[in-house]
């Protein structure tokens, strides 16, 4: 799994000038918000929850996408954890790809029509609220960073997702747990049952500008464009879980 990622972060810093046209938000690359400067993973025993943790130079989740008005194009702007967990370790049929759980931004559309991540009996209006999805990410060389959420053809009975899915043919789901953003930290708290009790695995900590693509089959559905920090610095998921 790890020659695996290798593999694609070769493809990122190869394939930078290959891009569809993006609406990446010009000072993202620079912004202090997103730089890595810690992550981590910590089993609490006592509760069976996993607490994963990226910190940043500047304030975790400050910045966030400009809305462009519609969904072709709209930017998604992301802290994301590869790890070395299985798809059917959270709720995924089998299926080949490293298994991500993302905590993403997007204000021009809202993907988790099970949660009200702003309390205000609104469930449709919240995308630009940090929230967490699990995908299944698979190298894509038709985008700049190399990496895209793996699709599937809607008509195919033997894909499984989870029942917190969004609906979209992608390995995705929109699983509800709580994301904390306070100061340089951004934190989703994760119960155990919910990854089949796995508690041991290997991670690494990546903030990335991704886009959705809605007309154009030359694409992803959703593909990485740029990647502004790896806390490991070459994508070989060194960390693993603390236990407390």
């Amino acid at each position: 799994m790890k020659n695996f990622i290798l593999i694609f972060f070769t493809c990122f810093t190869s394939l930078s000038s290959i891009a569809q046209g993006t609406n990446e938000d010009s000072t993202f690359k620079n912004s202090s918000d997103l730089k890595i400067s810690n992550t981590s993973v910590v089993y609490n025993q006592e509760l069976e929850q996993l607490i994963f943790t990226i910190e940043t130079k500047g304030m975790a989740g400050n910045s966030v996408p400009k809305a462009i008005g519609k969904m072709d194009g709209a930017p998604v702007l992301g802290y994301v954890f590869p790890t070395t967990l299985k798809s059917t370790d959270v709720g995924f049929g089998e299926t080949e790809g490293i298994v991500t759980l993302a905590l993403t931004s997007h204000p021009d559309f809202d993907d988790t029509p099970l949660w009200d991540e702003n309390a205000d009996q609104n469930y449709v209006n919240d995308g630009v609220i940090w929230h967490p999805h699990w995908v299944v990410l698979t190298k894509d060389s038709r985008v700049a960073g190399g990496l895209a959420v793996k699709q599937f053809d809607p008509k195919n009975e033997n894909v499984t997702l989870p029942p917190t899915n969004p609906g979209m043919p992608m390995y995705m789901d929109s699983p509800g747990f709580s994301v904390i953003t306070k100061g340089n930290s951004i934190k989703v708290i994760v119960p155990a049952y919910r990854m089949k009790h796995k508690t041991q695995f290997n991670f690494d900590a990546v903030t990335a500008y991704m886009q959705v693509n809605a007309t154009n089959s030359k694409y992803p559905m959703l593909g990485v464009y740029s990647v502004y920090s790896v806390a490991s610095g070459n994508l070989s998921l060194p960390f693993t879980v603390k236990f407390k």
